[in-house]
Parts: structure tokens; C-alpha cells; sequence
């Protein structure tokens, strides 16, 4: 295999920019065809990004012999299903975050993979992006010392700009998103919490729902303590007041901290009363370094950069805190 020919299913909004393109400015990498079961929104979404194929069904798809890799970026209630159909086919797959709706679901598409011996890669792209490898570099190089403690806080109003839109608003319903906008923003956080600091050990936490009517938790907070010893506390709440949002993550170490926004661009790192902060470029297309590493592992020339067993971790934290 010399290139990587791509076909996506779900091309909704989240393919519009942060992902759909990148897989043509990849090196061998090529979007060959898209999938959305509503046909019209699939022809419109090939011709406005030039993919020869398109299909409204997901199997047709699979199925095209000119593609050899599958981006399933639909909600989480079709992952399970799509991979195992894809990799039964002997399609290499690339699933969006949150890999599945829990982590026995997870659990059966990783085993898959081993059976089939097919590869398959989870879309938790901010460990392949500058910023975050920046902070894993700045850890192991012990910057701010041993790790102590991190302290998480995610508070966004029930109308956050952080949640992209969609005419349904699926992520809100249980079924299909596998827990709310906790089950969409936290995957990113907490895979980068066992990127950064590795095995767990042990877990703790506690769901509530809050708002009236609400179908899924809009209040999270979770514990972890790590094999090394590090202790982990996060916070997430989606029904404060606008004025009281919070995106930050604290790092304390014995000389220091690292303080960083998950969804921001500019950390600070603070030892002995001095501050420096670093700033990065936002990135045109978010997953695109992700995928430079997706594609070199197909390819033979690189390590799973997030593979269905980091994923499941991540899954699992989930289902430990909201007490599934």
C-alpha cells in the first residue's frame, strides 16, 4: 500500500473544516468518497470539496474497492457498528472521539481489530497537535518538577460556542451521543491526562442533572490517581451563568505549574515567582496532524498515535465518573 484513499462517513460539520480537508494535504493521503444518508447533503459536501464519489449508504461505501481507508465521524451510537462492518472488510479505520457510546462498546471494536488483524486509530488529535506535545515535553523534562496534582475545571453555559451545532442536537440525547456534552468535550481532556501521565490506578466520582427536563448529566466531577502517583480532579459543569465559563487545566508540580485551556491556543508555565507563556498558531484544520501520523502508521512508517486500548481507558474514566 503507497497511499492511503480515504472515504468518510458522516460528513457533517465537523468534516467541514476540522478534519475533511486535511486528508488532501496529507502526503499520501487522497479523499476518494463521502457517505451521508441524506444524498443531496452528500452530493453537495463532494462537489464544494472536489471527492469524486459520493453515497447515502454507508455499506456502498465500505464496499468501493478504490477505498482502502475508512474516517467514521458520524455520532457515537453508529461507531461501533460502522468499524466492525469496515475492518470486517479489511478497511484500515480512523473512528471519531468519543470512540463509542461506553467501554464494553469499545472493548468489542478494539477486540475486532486484533481478530481481523486490521488497524484502527481513535481521533483524540490534540496529543499530535504543537501545543500539547509542547507540555508533554516540558513534563518529562521535569520543568516544573515532580507532579503533584491536577485540577480540571470545565464550566460552559448551556449555550457554549464550544459545542458544534447541529440541527437535531443529538449530543444531548443519551442515546445517541452516549451522555451529553460531558461525553463530548471530556474525551479530549481525559485522554490527555493518561497521555500525559499514564496507568491508572484508581477512580472515583458522581453525575447529577440539574436542569429541569434534562435528559443526560449537565454536572460531572471526577478523581483519578495514577500508578506514578499523580492525582487528577476535574469539574465539568454545562448549566452555569455565561460570566462564569471556565476552560483550565492546572498542572502543580514541586517547582511549579503548567496552566493551559483544552480548547485554547497559549500556556503559561510559573516556577520560582518567574512566568513564561508560549503561544501557538491555531491550526486551519485541527486533526491535521493527527492524520500526518494516522496515515504513516497504514502506511508501515509510524506508531498507533491513539489506538482502540488508549481509547478505551478513556472510555472507561467516563463510565467510572458518571457511574454507568
Amino acid at each position: 500500500m503507497e497511499e492511503i484513499r480515504w472515504g468518510i462517513i458522516g460528513c457533517g460539520d465537523v468534516t467541514e473544516i476540522k478534519s475533511g480537508p486535511a486528508f488532501n494535504q496529507v502526503k499520501n493521503s487522497k479523499l476518494v468518497a463521502v457517505m451521508r444518508r441524506d444524498g443531496a447533503k452528500a452530493a453537495d459536501y463532494a462537489k464544494r470539496h472536489q471527492v469524486a464519489k459520493w453515497y447515502d449508504d454507508a455499506i456502498q461505501l465500505i464496499r468501493d474497492p478504490e477505498v482502502n481507508a475508512i474516517y467514521i465521524a458520524t455520532p457515537p451510537l453508529q461507531h461501533e457498528a460502522y468499524t466492525i462492518e469496515a475492518l470486517t472488510a479489511g478497511k484500515l479505520v480512523y473512528v471519531e472521539k468519543p470512540m463509542t457510546l461506553d467501554a464494553a462498546s469499545a472493548q468489542r471494536m478494539t477486540d475486532a481489530a486484533h481478530k481481523l488483524n486490521v488497524k484502527l486509530c481513535v481521533a483524540h488529535y490534540r496529543r499530535a497537535q504543537p501545543m500539547f506535545l509542547k507540555i508533554k515535553e516540558l513534563l518529562a523534562g521535569q520543568v516544573i518538577g515532580d507532579i503533584r496534582l491536577v485540577r480540571l475545571k470545565m464550566l460552559q453555559s448551556p449555550n457554549t460556542s464550544l459545542i458544534a451545532k447541529s440541527a437535531d442536537n443529538w449530543r444531548i440525547n443519551p442515546a445517541i451521543s452516549g451522555g451529553g456534552l460531558f461525553h463530548d468535550l471530556a474525551p479530549h481532556q481525559l485522554d490527555l491526562m493518561t497521555y500525559y501521565f499514564g496507568p491508572v490506578k484508581n477512580t472515583s466520582g458522581m453525575a447529577a442533572r440539574q436542569q429541569e427536563d434534562a435528559e443526560v448529566d449537565d454536572l460531572v466531577m471526577g478523581n483519578i490517581l495514577f500508578e506514578n502517583g499523580v492525582v487528577f480532579s476535574g469539574n465539568w459543569c454545562f448549566s452555569v451563568a455565561a460570566q462564569d465559563q471556565a476552560d483550565s487545566c492546572i498542572i502543580y508540580g514541586a517547582r511549579g505549574q503548567i496552566s493551559f485551556p483544552v480548547f485554547g491556543n497559549k500556556f503559561t508555565v510559573t516556577t520560582n515567582q518567574k512566568t513564561e507563556e508560549y503561544v501557538f498558531e491555531p491550526l486551519k484544520h485541527v486533526q491535521q496532524p493527527m492524520i500526518e501520523k494516522v496515515v504513516d502508521y497504514f502506511l508501515g512508517k509510524g506508531q498507533n498515535p491513539c489506538s482502540g486500548e488508549d481509547a478505551w481507558v478513556t472510555m472507561k474514566l467516563m463510565d467510572d465518573f458518571t457511574r454507568k
